[in-house]
């Protein structure tokens, strides 16, 4: 249990979350920005602090200022972002020549783009979980660490059992860092600004897209990236999977170096001294060169009282010592699915399930399928049984089909900025709908069509739609939950995509060869299924931060 302390001069300062943490108080409807119930505190006054006056989170954020500290942040957790992007859609560029040297059959490919996915929904909750209740800044550092770790090994793994167990691993890392990243760069951010900097945090993404395309363009297809390492044969593909792997690397170590703890864990933590620290040397970095003094002040803060359950300090079995931590982890989950959050829960899990297998399902799939349709055609025009592996040629590579690739993930920048531009103004909840709906629409057109270039424009266009999509899916998930809850909460959501995205790429290695049409029409009705859900999300259009 915990309760917020804070007092001011002249009158009571509301607390940042009350004790009503475990009991939600019911929404004004489609107007819900306020999550929980906030009264006014009834905690007297602490003689020590005497006239100092004391700031809730979001009024020490706007004393804070924003500035320099905050486009250095953005900086930092962009390029993790992209590293996320890249160790995700780096197998993809892969498949066209390292199912040969793996000897890959469709329903393998299949596999190795889902292996990824169920380290992240491994990951995902479990990273989460940790990261509130130990911190965002430590499980950045490992997540991530994992990540680029396990990432890199995989190109020397010489069995494709192999690559997919270290794939698997890395991608429980993976899991980590996507939610976190989120939330902890969320609680930097003044309330007015928070909306239009996530939406530029999740543009970062296709500059990993774009990395990840323009890096297969340039390495896969050259002929000096192929050498022998002992028994191994070690083709350009496999370099690749290395250079693919820093991103994750170098961000973990400017986390490591450069970034403080979020200001708002600290608070919920009742680390005030830490808190303020932050705050200063956010004041300094926004005010450098501009003369003033960071104003004193105290903060609202949480008092915690560990309430440690019995099973833990008894002599207790094994048995019921591990029930209890498992109760214990299992306790947000039970908390999002209660109350006013259960219908927001039971929605967000929809749409992210319905965008997940949606665009993971067909995005993973791009490269394949524009090699299956290089000769022309649509992707679904010449569909046969599959011939035998020994029959199908990887060399020499076609670089057209990653030059196609890196055109797909540049369509996503002017999506990037119309989010950017619109998301303060409009809101997360109506861009969201919208461009599912319009995703919907070019997925069940690039069906239709009859040539290799209306396959492409419809494929650029379905990725500059559906990254607004995951912008405002970004910048509402950290705004419909508490702090105690947020990270627990993304990162059980992003498991649940992660579920979605290996059921895509299942599906899509199983009927790619036989029933083209299924998945391709499946991925419009899901993308089209989640816009009208979307219409059921509270509005949380520069919402406080709970």
């Amino acid at each position: 249990m915990s309760r917020h302390v804070c007092t001011g001069d002249t009158e009571a300062r509301e607390p940042l979350l009350s004790a009503a943490y475990l009991e939600p108080q019911e929404l004004d409807s489609d107007e819900g920005e306020i999550i929980f119930d906030r009264r006014a505190s009834n905690i007297p006054r602490d003689a020590g602090v005497g006239a100092q006056r004391r700031l809730t989170y979001e009024e020490a954020v706007e004393e804070a200022g924003f500035g320099l500290f905050h486009w250095l942040l953005l900086v930092v957790c962009g390029w993790a972002n992209a590293s996320d992007a890249v160790e995700i859609l780096c197998v993809s560029f892969l498949l066209p020549t390292a199912r040969c040297d793996l000897l890959l059959s469709s329903s393998d490919m299949g596999l190795l783009t889902a292996s990824i996915f169920l380290g992240m929904m491994v990951g995902g909750y479990m990273w989460g979980y940790l990261a509130d209740q130990r911190g965002r800044r430590k499980v950045l550092v490992v997540s991530l660490t994992v990540n680029g770790l396990f990432g890199g090994l995989a190109s020397v793994a010489p069995w494709f059992w192999l690559f997919l167990l270290l794939r698997f691993i890395s991608g429980i890392g993976v899991g980590g860092s996507i939610p976190v990243i989120f939330s902890y760069f969320s609680e930097f951010m003044p309330r007015l600004r928070r909306g239009a900097m996530i939406s530029a945090l999740a543009t970062f993404w296709m500059a990993g897209n774009i990395l990840a395309a323009g890096l297969a363009w340039l390495v896969i297809p050259r002929t000096w990236a192929r050498f022998s390492l002992g028994s191994l044969n070690f083709q350009s593909w496999r370099l690749f999977v290395v250079l693919c792997s820093v991103p994750s690397l170098t961000s973990a170590l400017l986390f490591r170096l450069l970034m403080p703890e979020s200001p708002r864990f600290l608070m919920e933590a009742a680390r005030e001294k830490e808190a303020i620290h932050v705050f200063r040397l956010m004041f300094e970095l926004n005010m450098w060169g501009k003369g003033k003094e960071f104003p004193e002040f105290g903060l609202c803060t949480s008092s915690k009282q560990s309430e440690e359950p019995k099973e833990t300090r008894a002599r207790g079995s094994r048995r019921k010592t591990l029930a209890c931590i498992l109760k214990k982890g299992l306790l947000p989950i039970k908390l999002m699915f209660k109350g006013s959050l259960k219908s927001r829960s039971i929605v967000l899990l929809i749409i992210f399930y319905c965008i997940s297998f949606g665009y993971y399902g067909l995005w993973m799939w791009f490269p394949e399928l524009f090699e299956r349709i290089e000769d022309g055609g649509s992707p679904c025009a010449n569909v046969s049984l599959p011939s035998p592996l020994h029959n199908k040629s990887c060399y020499p590579v076609k670089t057209a089909v990653y030059m196609e690739g890196f055109f797909i993930a540049a369509s996503n920048l002017p999506g990037n900025i119309f989010t950017i531009l619109m998301m303060d103004s409009t809101g997360g909840k109506t861009l969201l709908s919208c461009s599912l709906l319009v995703s919907s629409l070019s997925v069940f057109l690039i069906y239709v069509v009859k040539t290799k270039g209306q396959s492409l424009i419809l494929s650029c266009v379905f990725s500059g739609v559906s990254v607004i999509a995951w912008n405002a899916l970004d910048v509402v998930g950290t705004e419909l939950y508490p702090t105690q809850l947020r990270s627990s909460a993304l990162g059980f959501f992003t498991g649940v995509g992660r579920v979605a995205a290996i059921m895509g790429n299942v599906v899509f290695g199983k009927l790619v060869d036989t029933n083209c049409a299924v998945p391709i029409l499946l991925v419009s009705a899901l993308l089209l299924t989640g816009g009208l859900v979307a219409l059921l999300l509270p509005q949380t259009k520069q919402t406080e931060l709970t």
